[in-house]
């Protein structure tokens, strides 16, 4: 191999170790044997391989900032901007700047260039099309994910991770367990591991629980009115869908327009018993004597969960059952961990898990 077409991955799979192992033994950093880092060393020099520049500087620790890359809808979303703002807040705790980056500035293996401006690089929620992301996690630097990378490319030096799988389990037991028998999901397109899971999820859920969940696909991004028009398709096609949760961050609000304009009440109804006591009508029961848009099936009530907490959950009419991800502590915990491999306080190759909470609102929920 010439210098120009060696990389740290190559020495990595010549020495047989990783890729930040390689790194810290060719920076002299880390927690690294010495026989080891002999051994990169000398499979290094046999390669030909040369440290770029980035790593030069990151060995003086001279740039003072770290890089962001989100995905390309982030700009629309407020669970990104909020994530950002979080890594931004404990960065300059340690003194370090974050720099975002622009999707067209790291596509098309550009990552070394950007390394030679960062000590390190955060890569959030990285989907296997995004063609910049390869060459970011071979960029030469650090590189923390937030949320796996499915495809194939160099490992992060470490990841923060939500239980994706476990949070759609919860909506889905929620649901049923107000009554709704025959669950819908709006499930995020895309290669993230975030919308993987839930895909994958709604699928395996409803064969464990002998329950026909009715799968939707739409875009990572979507909009309400792309929420809105596929859940109204949704309940003309299948009036006995009697809950729908959406998974993209600020659509809920299009489900529920949806429901508005097919006759459907949203969340749990109470009835007047005879003997004048309350009891909880819910999305698994029937108003007799109504009919749907279809025309073919009593008005069930709809129960409206999102697997997003936000703005326009928290805001909506009614307020929607949400899975808080808590962004901007994420967005923290993704720099914290960062910060302390550049620092040298965790060993490379570091996971760490990232706590999710529901929040349980009107639009599934019996008055009070």
């Amino acid at each position: 191999m010439t210098s120009r077409t060696v990389t740290l991955l190559d020495v990595a799979r010549a020495a047989g170790v990783s890729k930040s192992t390689v790194s810290d033994a060719l920076q002299g950093s880390g927690r690294v044997a010495e026989a080891t880092r002999e051994r990169v060393r000398a499979v290094a020099e046999e390669l030909g391989y040369r440290p770029n520049s980035a790593a030069r500087r990151l060995r003086r620790s001279s740039t003072g900032a770290i890089g962001l890359h989100l995905p390309q809808t982030a700009t629309r979303l407020d669970y990104y901007m909020n994530l950002a703002f979080g890594a931004v807040a404990r960065a300059q705790e340690e003194g370090l700047d974050v720099v975002l980056l622009a999707p067209a500035g790291v596509a098309g293996g550009a990552g070394g260039r950007v390394a030679s401006r960062v000590d390190g690089l955060l890569v959030i929620d990285p989907e296997v099309g995004d063609s910049a992301v390869p060459g970011l996690l071979d960029a030469g630097v650090p590189v923390v994910t937030g949320e796996r990378y499915l495809g194939h490319a160099a490992a992060p030096s470490g990841a923060v991770i939500c239980d994706n799988a476990a949070s759609l389990t919860a909506l889905l037991d929620h649901v049923t367990e107000r009554g709704a028998r025959h669950p819908a999901v709006l499930a995020p397109a895309g290669t993230s591991a975030w919308a993987t899971a839930l895909r994958t999820t709604a699928a395996s859920w409803g064969q464990e629980h002998g329950v026909a969940v009715e799968l939707r696909t739409v875009p990572f991004a979507a909009t309400p009115q792309e929420a809105e028009e596929t859940t109204l398709a949704l309940l003309r096609t299948d009036p006995a869908v009697d809950a729908v949760i959406c998974a993209p961050d600020g659509a809920a609000p299009g489900v529920l327009r949806a429901a508005a304009t097919a006759g459907r009440t949203v969340g749990t109804i109470s009835v007047r018993t005879a003997g004048g006591a309350t009891s909880g009508h819910t999305a698994g029961s029937t108003t007799s004597g109504r009919t749907g848009e279809a025309g073919t099936h009593p008005r069930t009530p709809l129960l409206v969960a999102s697997c997003v907490d936000g703005t326009a959950t928290r805001s909506a009419e009614p307020p929607v059952t949400a899975v808080d991800l808590r962004p901007a502590a994420y967005g923290r915990a993704c720099a914290e961990l960062l910060c302390d491999i550049l620092a040298g306080r965790t060993a490379p190759d570091t996971v760490r898990r990232h706590a999710w909470a529901m929040e349980t609102r009107a639009s599934t929920t019996p008055p009070c």
